[in-house]
């Protein structure tokens, strides 16, 4: 992994400067102030899911319209907005569990019911169904990386991703020398962004603990990146960057790297502003 920036990042005034979760993997994110931390993420990140009549998941990489689905969250469950429908409550469902396939794994959730299959399958043009992880504790995380007890919720494989706003800019820089568009962080999706370390210094992370707040979390990998980076999250365009300039400049024996994952070590809350301080 890519060592650039040495250790200027320790002199560094490192903090929290965003946070985000998503309550429906592949749709639109929802950004607060602070968050709880729960051993499989971020309280209400990724919890629900859409599938296919297959009950084999969608996403934005074979379905943009996912990204125009607002959710935000309630005490019952989520009210879902979306372009030309009328807003839909979603309570948490309670009945019988189903079996999802989450890429090669398949899990247990909760159906939401035909009222918001119906719903959603006219906002997104096919036929899907919306579930609810209702047992956190189900799914493990990718066997390598992790300790035997850790677990994630829907998201793709590590319960945060973390990225930063100078890593960002050296990707804009990179951008705009080759002629295009600099991007928003918002592309990648990330659960927590620092602010006040150097270019790429989470490199220097993977394999370390870091301390956000008062929460300790592990640092087991970086990364990798595919085709949702190139679509826009504010009007669902589809163009080639900033995956092809990633391939140019961060192209790793793991994939195209952008951003670290991590995995809590212990519950808490992180806050912006909250001092990143690297074990």
């Amino acid at each position: 992994m890519c060592r650039e920036g040495g250790a200027a990042w320790e002199a560094r005034h490192v903090r929290l400067t965003y946070l985000a979760t998503y309550p429906i993997k592949s749709c639109y994110r929802v950004e607060t102030d602070s968050a709880e931390v729960e051993p499989w993420g971020l309280a209400g990140d990724r919890r629900w899911l859409v599938v296919d009549e297959q009950a084999k998941l969608i996403t934005q990489r074979d379905c943009p319209r996912l990204g125009r689905i607002r959710p935000r969250y309630t005490q019952r469950g989520l009210v879902l907005e979306a372009p030309g429908a009328a807003d839909l409550e979603v309570p948490f469902p309670d009945g019988a569990t189903t079996d999802v396939q989450h890429f090669h794994l398949w899990i247990a959730a909760t159906p939401a019911g035909d009222t918001v299959d119906r719903w959603l399958s006219e906002a997104i043009g096919r036929t899907a169904h919306l579930v609810y992880l209702d047992d956190p504790t189900r799914r493990p995380v990718e066997p390598g990386f992790s300790e035997p007890d850790d677990r994630v919720s829907f998201a793709d494989g590590y319960p945060l991703l973390l990225t930063s706003t100078a890593s960002l800019d050296a990707v804009n820089d990179w951008l705009v020398e080759g002629g295009d568009e600099p991007v928003e962080m918002t592309r990648f999706r990330p659960n927590v962004v620092v602010g006040g370390a150097s270019a790429w210094a989470e490199d220097q992370w993977i394999g370390r603990r870091i301390v956000i707040g008062d929460v300790t979390f592990r640092v087991p990998k970086a990364c990798s990146r595919c085709v949702l980076i190139t679509i826009d999250p504010e009007t669902g365009a589809k163009g080639r960057q900033p995956l092809h300039v990633l391939g140019q400049h961060r192209r790793f024996p793991g994939g195209l790297m952008f951003g670290v994952n991590l995995i809590p070590d212990v519950r808490g809350k992180v806050a912006v502003g909250d001092e990143i301080t690297v074990l």
